[in-house]
């Protein structure tokens, strides 16, 4: 059993146990509840049982510690007398409800269906009947179920949130780890390949074929420095976005199949961004290679450039198989793919440095089954 699997073991261990206790809160708050109604009930069956006995005797009579104790311990609950007579008599109610006859009618209803009424009888006759209603303490304990599960599920949201950030954060951790790594690794054998370049230059070779191996090292250098920047805060440097992105796409272009066709749409002006060039070219030729991908290596690949008064907003456009819109998002998830070989990193690695490092956006646009997708970026202008 791997570590992994511990793990989710011991969360569900953990939600169980969680699980367990609150059924014990909430049953133990039902019964405590149900005996606090009880107890509640044999005061009412007490102050009857005293107003059976008090109409026995005369108005002077003296009722006793113990008639004044069981008449204190019904303070709490709402009650409502009814004689022989048709007669109503209320305690614990306000002043304006005791005198309206009509509304004391109304509450005995609803006190008939929260408890059943109490009736004093003398001689086979009824002297009283009592009814009341739950007290202000039961009242309360009503909600209390309903308040514990609101701050159980308050806890559970913020212990998944807790979880959510810090698993995000270790797959953070992970990509920028990854990303350093094959910086230093890439480091190596390129300073090799510096050196044996100016080699070449001395010796008896066409120097257009190392002028070419020149571009790929400073290519490679280029990736490796976008690698190493993975993970810290990028400097943005106010530049030419529309050079920057022409540069890009050509880079590409040029390194691509005769079958790829491009079309660069962008004006003849320059507008004023604040980029990283590095990173910025990444998201460019990766959107690209993406769209090539999806076209089979053979297709249409269009960038376009265009702006308004404070906005720019650039489309990279492919005539590939297109993405199903339920995928729209999902697709800048760190490790989702629908490719079958791939870390599916590069469209997440996009969307953080156009989102966190140059705080715009970059969305699907649009896409059709079998006749492409659009991304689009929007940046802010300097």
């Amino acid at each position: 059993m791997n570590f992994t699997s511990n793990r989710n073991i011991l969360r569900w261990i953990i939600i169980a146990f969680a699980i367990f206790i609150t059924s014990i809160i909430l049953w133990n708050t039902y019964l405590f509840f149900q005996k606090l109604k009880e107890s509640e009930r044999k005061n009412m069956q007490e102050y009857a049982i005293m107003l059976k006995d008090l109409s026995n005797e005369s108005l002077d009579a003296d009722i006793g510690e113990l008639g004044l104790t069981v008449a204190g311990n019904t303070t709490g609950a709402p009650i409502i007398s009814e004689d022989y007579k048709g007669e109503l008599n209320a305690r614990n109610l306000p002043e304006e409800v005791m005198k309206d006859t009509a509304k004391l009618r109304e509450l005995i209803i609803e006190y008939k269906s929260q408890n059943q009424p109490i009736v004093t009888t003398f001689q086979g006759k009824v002297l009283n009947t009592i009814y009341y209603g739950d007290s202000v303490i039961i009242n309360k304990l009503k909600y209390y179920p309903l308040a514990l599960l609101l701050i159980i599920f308050l806890f559970g949201a913020v212990v998944l949130f807790f979880y959510r950030s810090t698993k995000a954060s270790e797959q953070n951790k992970l990509w920028a780890g990854m990303a350093k790594e094959s910086a230093h690794q890439i480091g190596t054998p390129l300073s090799s390949l510096v050196g044996w370049t100016a080699i070449l230059r001395e010796s008896d070779v066409d120097p257009s074929y190392v002028d070419e191996m020149d571009k790929d090292i400073n290519r490679l250098q280029m990736i490796t420095e976008r690698f190493s920047k993975i993970g810290s805060i990028p400097t943005l440097k106010k530049l030419d976005i529309v050079q920057q992105t022409k540069s890009a796409a050509d880079y590409i272009e040029s390194r691509s199949s005769n079958l790829i066709k491009f079309t660069i749409e962008v004006p003849d002006k320059s507008i004023e961004v604040m980029v990283n060039e590095q990173l910025f070219a990444w998201v460019i030729e990766n959107l690209i290679k993406n769209g090539i991908d999806a076209m089979r290596g053979k297709g249409n690949i269009t960038v376009r450039l265009k702006d308004d008064a404070s906005r720019v907003y650039i489309t990279v456009s492919d005539t590939g198989k297109g993405i199903p819109k339920r995928l729209w998002k999902r697709i800048f998830n760190p490790g989702f793919t629908t490719k079958k070989r791939g870390w599916g990193l590069g469209l997440s690695l996009a969307q953080r440095i156009i989102s966190d490092y140059h705080k715009g956006k970059l969305r699907v646009k649009e896409s059709k089954p079998d006749q492409g997708t659009t991304f689009e970026i929007v940046l802010d202008k300097a």
